[in-house]
């Protein structure tokens, strides 16, 4: 880890130069008022002296040096050793020699030791951020966000907090951190059915709720939007989900084809080609068997008239949502849709895969209820359901 003190007449001066040697990844360690030495112990200035940090195996982000004014800022290097004093190589090293070296550079080895302080508070656990922003910090840790993410999010606050002079509110840092959140996973589509494709089809691991979802994503097309709906379902491999598709169906007086092989989708297709929206329920099965997916391929046409929904509960482990994703990645996945988030309290799993997989959300399902129970997913409601905003 590289790290470095700068001194600075104001934050943002100080920011700027850190962003400029270090890069937009470096960590904030410590910030402290210090005033330099006037004449005869008048007209003091007061600078800001900033200790920073970055992984040495993290590239910088920025190289450019800021330009300088009428005079430099004082720029003092942490990692740099006190100037050796010439010995001959073959004679040992003498201890004395070492201690009058040290003692020769008295202000290098008292920052020296600062900086050892600083870096051993910060390993208890002490907070290197304001108050403000560690609650955030914390907050977001809570919700296990990547720490990759929490770390931009972070150091986007840090350099608002110190533009905005140190004093703003814990509630204008939670509007920030809504908008950086919102930014990091904004450009995928979001929303529910556009009712540009005829079929829907939903796929996912046994046990997360992709029958109770099909479900409430049909009854709100037919109650709301009119439209001709029909069920097709390819899990055979459980009485139980046939019969509860089934039941759903009677209810909206829809019909259901069962299917066994390609030829009864094809039959099934030709069946219900006068309706206008096909709903697909899939058999949930072991996610790490790959057979599971060459299966589906060979049963299901994925064709152009196709929207296919991945559904993954949030009672999840991450580590399993990941595995589970790139397994179906075979499958072209236009949207997820995450349940069960009246069973968790936590939620960064939402943000963690949009950001890596570069896919939307379509719905968010909160209870068993059908039809109710599921709402469209926008940013704005994922990101204050992480912050524990209520208002959209």
């Amino acid at each position: 880890m590289k790290v470095k003190k700068y001194i600075a007449t104001s934050m943002p001066e100080a920011m700027k130069m850190i962003r400029a040697e270090l890069g937009s990844d470096a960590v904030i360690l410590n910030s402290k008022v210090v005033q330099t030495k006037g004449v005869f112990g008048l007209f003091r200035k007061k600078n800001f002296e900033v200790i920073a940090a970055i992984d040495s195996q993290v590239p910088k982000t920025q190289t450019m040096k800021p330009k300088e004014k009428n005079k430099k800022p004082t720029v003092i290097d942490i990692k740099s050793e006190p100037i050796p004093i010439k010995q001959e190589v073959a004679k040992p090293v003498n201890t004395q020699q070492v201690k009058d070296r040290s003692e020769s550079t008295p202000d290098l080895v008292k920052e020296m030791k600062e900086l050892r302080v600083a870096i051993k508070a910060i390993s208890v656990d002490s907070s290197p951020y304001p108050a403000p922003l560690q609650e955030i910090n914390q907050l977001l840790a809570h919700q296990e966000i990547n720490p990759s993410i929490r770390k931009k999010v972070m150091s986007t606050l840090m350099e608002k907090w110190y533009l905005k002079t140190e004093n703003a509110t814990f509630g204008e840092v939670k509007g920030w951190t809504k908008e950086c959140l919102a930014s990091i996973i904004s450009g995928v589509e979001y929303g529910g059915l556009t009712f540009q494709k005829k079929y829907i089809n939903v796929v996912g691991p046994t046990g997360v709720g992709k029958t109770t979802t099909i479900a409430k994503i049909a009854a709100d097309s037919m109650l709301k939007d009119k439209k001709k709906i029909a069920f097709i379902t390819t899990d055979t491999f459980r009485i139980a989900a046939i019969e509860q598709l089934k039941t759903y169906a009677k209810i909206l007086s829809a019909p259901v084809e069962v299917c066994y092989s390609f030829d009864d989708f094809k039959k099934a297709k030709e069946a219900f080609k006068d309706y206008d929206v096909i709903f697909i329920d899939t058999a949930g099965r072991n996610f790490r068997n790959e057979k599971y997916i060459d299966d589906l391929n060979n049963l299901i046409h994925f064709s152009n008239d196709m929207e296919t929904f991945l559904v993954l509960s949030l009672t999840s482990k991450m580590s399993d949502m990941k595995v589970i994703y790139e397994q179906f990645s075979k499958i072209a996945i236009s949207k997820f849709i995450f349940t069960k988030m009246d069973e968790t309290a936590n939620y960064g799993a939402m943000v963690n895969l949009i950001a890596d997989s570069g896919i939307g959300v379509a719905y968010l399902t909160n209870g068993q209820n059908v039809p109710d129970d599921i709402v469209v997913a926008t940013p704005t409601l994922i990101t204050n359901t992480i912050l524990g905003v209520d208002e959209s």
